[in-house]
């Protein structure tokens, strides 16, 4: 059974930046898309980024795009989200999620593509 133990979230002033990190304890990495995605008070869970396993493959939700990057290191077993410039409305449970699939397989969206889910970080950003 794969495992997802995220880690890096915390408070932090409009304007900061923070990296998530998600170690991921399965052995064949690299056929795992990972993805990330958040969950903000009283709203439904939404895709973040997402990456494929030979790591080729990157997708952004809108709302990010050009403040954050994922990036993964497989020999690590971890993906990483770099955020930068965030914002109050980025705050939010950030989750990492794992799809067993091909390295070349495209990065989904939907949330119900992935298998295996971390126990969430918070992120917290104040104005």
């Amino acid at each position: 059974q794969v495992q997802l133990v995220e880690s890096g979230g915390g408070m932090v002033h409009s304007g900061d930046s923070l990296r998530l990190s998600c170690a991921n304890s399965g052995r064949t990495f690299s056929w795992y898309v990972m993805g990330w995605f958040r969950q903000a008070a009283g709203k439904e869970r939404e895709f973040v980024a997402g990456i494929s396993g030979n790591g080729e493959g990157i997708s952004y939700a809108d709302s990010v795009k050009g403040r954050f990057s994922v990036s993964r290191d497989n020999a690590k077993n971890t993906v990483l989200l770099q955020m930068n410039s965030l914002k109050p409305e980025d705050t939010a449970i950030y989750y990492c999620a794992a799809d067993f699939a091909a390295p070349n397989a495209a990065v989904s969206t939907n949330r119900r593509s992935y298998e295996t889910w971390g126990q969430g970080t918070q992120v917290t950003v104040s104005s």
